[in-house]
């Protein structure tokens, strides 16, 4: 059964997301990123991350797109942090966007939330647990903005052609799928690098969610851990499988972010990882 789906345009009018191979006029060459701290906690972590991963970015000519979770719904405990508030958190988004060139991507959780997201971003992000929510899906499509559908630790790679085809279904074919890792018992994930080749066939960008594939979810102590001292390994894997995209998250100082810290890159360390990946890169390319 065919979706009926209305198309609408945002307000906001949008900067271009430079997807290599994807967007017209760029083709097939260097992966693109999509980096920054799990959530929006305050202007110095989110204009100080964007300011710095551009300069990077931009040196190493990376297409870019600055991440940030304007609140955060899928919480182990119910004393975690969530953000700083809706509306202030998405002017913050904006701020990125509009002081430094680069489109942004943030997670939805609902319906409801994805025109109001659109007004500010460019990306909008279907967390991995709500991938199969049709009714989520459909509202993202129909803002007419790239969607980013994160694949569900639970489901297999060739499961999620279903999940874009809704929104295709509603005239939109800005679709990038992420694969975040596997379930691999109770308190691990594993990534199955078969899943990008697989994915890659429904003819949309598959990007490797490093960070998450690293967690070590569902902790005794109801706080997410993780191993991110494989992140260049998990990295430099994708990339060497073929990934048209990495998502890295990255913050001045992991020890105090206030979600995900366990697994995220240090700032200082996002910039030589990226330039051994960037020649790795090259030496796939040239095979």
């Amino acid at each position: 059964m065919t979706m009926k789906c209305s198309h609408s345009e945002s307000k906001n009018q949008n900067i271009r997301v430079v997807i290599p191979g994807f967007t017209e006029g760029d083709p097939r060459g260097m992966f693109f990123l999509m980096a920054g701290p799990c959530v929006v906690e305050s202007e110095e972590i989110v204009m100080g991350t964007a300011e710095r991963m551009v300069e990077i970015t931009s040196r190493l000519g990376i297409p870019y797109i600055f991440k940030a979770s304007y609140r955060k719904a899928n919480r182990s405990r119910a004393d975690s942090f969530t953000g700083i508030g809706d509306i202030k958190a998405l002017n913050l988004l904006a701020r990125v966007r509009r002081e430094f060139g680069v489109p942004v991507v943030t997670d939805i959780h609902n319906p409801e939330e994805a025109a109001m997201a659109a007004e500010y971003v460019d990306v909008l992000q279907i967390p991995a647990f709500l991938c199969r929510q049709t009714d989520l899906l459909t509202a993202a499509a129909e803002t007419g903005k790239w969607v980013n559908i994160k694949k569900g630790q639970f489901l297999a790679p060739e499961s999620m052609a279903f999940a874009a085809e809704k929104i295709v279904e509603c005239g939109n074919r800005h679709v990038i799928l992420t694969d975040r890792g596997t379930s691999f018992g109770y308190y691990d994930l594993v990534v199955d690098y078969r899943g990008i080749p697989t994915m890659q066939k429904t003819g949309f960008p598959v990007v490797v969610d490093i960070t998450h594939s690293l967690q070590q979810p569902n902790q005794s102590s109801g706080v997410t851990g993780g191993h991110p001292e494989m992140i260049e390994t998990i990295a430099r894997a994708a990339i060497a499988v073929g990934a048209d995209g990495l998502f890295i998250e990255t913050h001045p100082n992991p020890s105090c972010a206030l979600s995900d810290g366990a697994n995220m890159l240090p700032l200082d360390r996002m910039e030589p990882m990226l330039e051994r990946l960037v020649a790795l890169r090259k030496t796939v390319l040239s095979f």
